[in-house]
């Protein structure tokens, strides 16, 4: 699992350090995002549904996960 450490950084950088590290994991692969901007939570969700991703949850808050679905 690839994680993306995004703590102490707002929006919209949380998303662009998302978007950085996609490419990167391979299809399937999980990316966990870790963010304490509060605008995470509704933020990572809307993006991947934007670029048809799957948001498969937050196991603790602050923690995001990420699958790679293309």
């Amino acid at each position: 699992m690839t994680v993306v450490d995004s703590r102490g950084r707002r929006c919209p950088l949380p998303i662009i350090d998302l978007a950085k590290a996609l490419p990167g994991v391979e299809v399937g692969g999980m990316i966990r995002v870790l963010a304490d901007d509060p605008a995470a939570a509704n933020d990572i969700p809307a993006w991947c549904r934007l670029k048809q991703q799957e948001y498969a949850g937050s196991p603790s808050p602050g923690v995001y996960e990420v699958r790679r679905l293309s």
